[in-house]
């Protein structure tokens, strides 16, 4: 059985710091793609982040170029997001996802398993 648990969210000043961690288990985490996800209120989901299952290809939103870091640890099948100088628009729920096929694809139904999501609040 796979599962993704994400933790690591909270809340934040803007301009603020978190780092978000995605454990996996069930799976071998070294052939899987990962994404980052988010989800705001009254939005639709949107991607933030990916990163190749080899070749360390990295892939962000125009919106958090620059500004977030995807990295992952196959030793510790874990994945992780540093978010940097939030801001109040960073606000929504993250979810991790990982896609069997590798692709690092910036569309949600390329993804084959979720994590159940971890809240980041950013006050301005």
């Amino acid at each position: 059985q796979v599962q993704l648990v994400e933790s690591g969210g909270g809340l934040v000043q803007a301009g603020g710091s978190l780092r978000l961690s995605c454990a996996a288990s069930g799976l071998t985490f070294s052939n899987y793609a990962m994404g980052w996800f988010r989800q705001a209120p009254g939005m639709e989901r949107e991607f933030v982040a990916a990163y190749s299952w080899t070749g360390g290809r990295t892939y962000y939103s125009d919106s958090v170029k620059g500004r977030f870091t995807i990295s992952r640890d196959d030793a510790k099948n874990t994945a992780y997001l540093q978010m940097n100088s939030l801001k109040s628009e960073d606000t929504a729920v993250y979810y991790c996802a990982s896609d069997r096929l590798g692709r690092p694809s910036l569309s949600s139904e390329d993804y084959d398993y979720w994590g159940q999501g971890t809240q980041v609040t950013v006050s301005s």
